[in-house]
Formats: structure tokens, C-alpha cells, sequence
């Protein structure tokens, strides 16, 4: 049996969170979105010139890598490094592009409608960042600690989140009855404190007594 290539055993994995597949580019707007998600979450691959379902179909010309390095540069805040590398496979051009996990979150992508959006990868997707975890991001860039005064407010929320286990943003407003901008505050204090945690999901974030000390990204 012939030995898998590493381009061919890249894309044997399939989609995940770390990989995504591209047909082409020919939209850095749309490209900047998969470049922040990555730079957002634990970094990842893209590969352009690859079908959804696993196939070559290979990338035409250079105009793609402008066009990557446009969404780097211009539609993305900060903006983003890559290292891209083009693969010869089956007649045709691979265009491999790593981007790391960036340590200045949040990156923003500027959307159809010049509104500068942050990113996550969850998955095989990139779902758009919630404001707690927005606060979260702002919080550990700051230069000063943390101060966080415990009341009864706090104190209901860690009973309800020991009662119910895992609670969304909806269900801890309800609980302890305080406006929005409130409770984002007090949900990210207690996550950079490592009180407790934000679950996410593909279509939720939820929140939960810490247990690893880290955030996380679970599958549903």
C-alpha cells in the first residue's frame, strides 16, 4: 500500500477544528472570518484548492494568495501571521497556510457589513464570540489584576451553578435578576479567577463550576 503524503494525510482527517478545507478564495472577508476563528481558539490549517468532501480540486493562481494575504493584512484587526506553502499533488496546486494561536486575543474580521466581528473555532465551524467571553479576552490583555468583591449576587450564582450544573447566560440573568452588562461583567470576573467555566458549544455558551482550571470547547 502506497504511503499517504502529508498533504493526503491532512486531508484524510477531514474538518476538525484545527483543519479547514477551502475550494478557493475569492473573498478575503470571508477568509479573514476562518483566519481569526483560528487565531482565536488553538490556531489550525486552512487548505485552499480542497473540496468539502476531501477532493483536489486546486488552486488557479497567485490572485488567491493576495487575497490571503489581503484578509491577514486589511480585513483583519490585528492582523494576522501565517506561514503558506504550496503542495504539487495530483497535477495540481495545494496551497497550505498555518496560523497560530494568537497570544493578543481578540483578532476581529471586518463582515460584509464593515462591522469588525471576533471569531472562534469550534469544531468544523467559526461561531461568533460572545461578550462575556469578549470581557474574558479584555481582562487577561489588561496590566492590572483582578477585583472582585464577593456579595450575595455572586454567592446565588455559585449555588445555582452547583445545583444546575451548567447554566446559559438567559438562565443566569433570570437567577440573580441583574442587567445584562452586569452579569457579562461578574461571568467573566469569576472565569479569570478560575471560579468557574465557559462551555462552548456550536450554537450556545453556557457556564459551570471550573473543574481543569482552563476554558473549554466542547462538542455537542
Amino acid at each position: 500500500m502506497r504511503k499517504l503524503s502529508y498533504i493526503e494525510s491532512l486531508i484524510e482527517q477531514g474538518e476538525s477544528q484545527s483543519l479547514d478545507f477551502k475550494y478557493n478564495i475569492n473573498d478575503s472577508r470571508k477568509i479573514a472570518k476562518s483566519l481569526v476563528a483560528f487565531s482565536n481558539t488553538n490556531g489550525g490549517t486552512l487548505l485552499v484548492g480542497i473540496r468539502d468532501n476531501g477532493s483536489i480540486a486546486g488552486i488557479t493562481s497567485d490572485e488567491e494568495l493576495f487575497m490571503l494575504e489581503a484578509a491577514a493584512n486589511f480585513y483583519s484587526r490585528p492582523e494576522i501571521e501565517f506561514d503558506s506553502k504550496i503542495w504539487r499533488l495530483d497535477h495540481k496546486n495545494v496551497l497550505e497556510v498555518k496560523i497560530s494561536a494568537s497570544p493578543i486575543k481578540p483578532h476581529f474580521a471586518e463582515n460584509e457589513d464593515k462591522k469588525w466581528m471576533a471569531y472562534i473555532r469550534v469544531n468544523d465551524n467559526n461561531i461568533l464570540a460572545n461578550k462575556v467571553l469578549l470581557k474574558v479576552w479584555e481582562r487577561e490583555q489588561g496590566q492590572m489584576g483582578i477585583y472582585l468583591k464577593y456579595r450575595k449576587r455572586e454567592e446565588m450564582l455559585l449555588k445555582a451553578l452547583e445545583q444546575n450544573r451548567e447554566m446559559n447566560f438567559k438562565q443566569v440573568q433570570n437567577h440573580i435578576k441583574l442587567p445584562k452588562y452586569i452579569v457579562e461583567n461578574i461571568l467573566a470576573n469569576l472565569i479569570c479567577l478560575d471560579v468557574i467555566e465557559m462551555n462552548i458549544y456550536e450554537d450556545k455558551f453556557t457556564y459551570s463550576l471550573r473543574e481543569d482550571g482552563k476554558l473549554i470547547y466542547k462538542s455537542k
